[in-house]
């Protein structure tokens, strides 16, 4: 693998939302993905294979994606992540989180990817 293949964990349960999220990444540069329904997928995915950026939505399976992406970092360290939801209300105990609200559009997550240095 090269070092300029940029890997994204997506953290999502609904897969078409997590197939658009791909494709948007995909135009950004990233060249391969994981995707996880549940913070105890999400934390599999990163652990064999550390991502260069997650995107998160707060309410999943089994949990949410702060949950998850606290978990992650616990492990890994700081990784930069984005959260892409309709319940942005849920993050008001995060300190300052990049939010991505629903329906994603390209702009909207290049500019968030840029705002976290991924």
């Amino acid at each position: 693998m090269a070092s300029s293949d940029r890997h994204a964990l997506i953290i999502e349960d609904e897969m078409l939302i997590a197939l658009e999220l791909e494709a948007l990444l995909q135009d950004l540069g990233y060249k391969t993905f994981d995707i996880a329904d549940t913070p105890q997928d999400a934390l599999a995915c990163a652990l064999a294979r550390r991502p260069d950026l997650m995107t998160a939505d707060v309410r999943i399976i089994g949990g949410t994606g702060v949950e998850a992406v606290k978990a992650i970092q616990a492990r890994l360290g700081p990784i930069p992540y984005v959260y892409v939801t309709g319940n942005a209300d849920m993050l008001r105990a995060e300190v300052a989180p990049v939010v991505v609200d629903k329906p994603i559009t390209s702009r909207a997550l290049a500019d968030a990817c840029a705002r976290v240095g991924a």
